[in-house]
């Protein structure tokens, strides 16, 4: 099953642009792959405003945010696998989502012979392995 952390982004995304607010995502910076301005950096940690203002060519892509930007006057290319993408939210209220570590958290756990239902077998007068019929009636 493909991560679901991408789609939640782009939504969460166009959530915050069409509220007029500012997209901001909140990086691990030491992750795998990411490249960010390191003179930015605090505590493994940054934030970037991915507002339509403050970027160009920005991509939510599948596997990775990418985006052109200017810090201190220098533009640079941010790359960033989505796996690093800790958190977006708007500046203005704080609302938006907190990933987990795992990106594949809505996996669901392998079925093993153990996890398959299994019929109850009941203690009923006739002794069968089959189980009692359904007695519906009407009620008026």
């Amino acid at each position: 099953m493909t991560s679901s952390r991408p789609y939640l982004l782009r939504a969460l995304y166009d959530w915050i642009i069409d509220n007029n607010l500012t997209p901001y995502l909140l990086i691990d910076a030491d992750g795998d792959g990411v490249v960010v301005p390191r003179k930015f950096v605090e505590q493994g940690r940054i934030v970037l405003n991915i507002s339509l203002e403050a970027v160009h060519q920005l991509n939510l892509g599948d596997e990775a945010v990418e985006l052109n930007a200017r810090f201190s006057g220098k533009p640079m290319h941010i790359y960033v696998p989505v796996e690093s993408v800790m958190a977006i939210y708007a500046r203005e209220n704080g609302k938006g989502m907190v990933f987990g570590e795992d990106s594949r958290d809505d996996e669901p756990p392998p079925k093993s012979e153990d996890s398959r239902p299994q019929l109850l077998k009941g203690g009923g007068d006739k002794g069968g392995d089959r189980p009692k019929r359904a007695n519906l009636r009407v009620v008026k």
